[in-house]
Formats: C-alpha cells, structure tokens, sequence
C-alpha cells in the first residue's frame, strides 16, 4: 500500500496526523540535514502503523510517497 504524507520537519512537537484515506501529516523534530528527518518519518510511521516502511519518492522533498510493506 501506498500513502502520501507531507512533512514537517524541525517542529516542537513530534505526531503524525491522518489528512485522508491513504494521506498523512507529519510533524518531526529532527532538521531536514544529512538525512535525519527520514530517518526519524520511517520510525514514527512504523510505530504508528504497527507495520514496516519505505520511502519510495520524495527523499529530499517534504511531500513523499510512502510504501508499507505487509
């Protein structure tokens, strides 16, 4: 499955708000550098969702496209 989730990084607080069906807004502490901010999405969503993901586009981008594997 496939879902949109728009970020933004460097912010106070850390949460992920479901936008629609397959959409997502995540706010994430971590700065958009060196990767750090990915790291941090591909954590909380994991958590959030109880299952494994990727990021498949958007790896420098706020607005991505995540794959959740089964």
């Amino acid at each position: 499955m496939i879902i949109k989730v728009k970020v933004k990084p460097n912010s106070k607080i850390q949460e992920v708000i479901k936008v629609g069906d397959k959409e997502y807004k995540v706010c994430l502490k971590s700065q958009a550098k060196e990767g750090k901010a990915n790291v941090e999405l591909v954590k909380l969503l994991k958590k959030y969702l109880n299952k494994p993901v990727r990021i498949k586009i958007g790896l420098s981008s706020r607005n991505k496209l995540v794959e959740v594997l089964e």
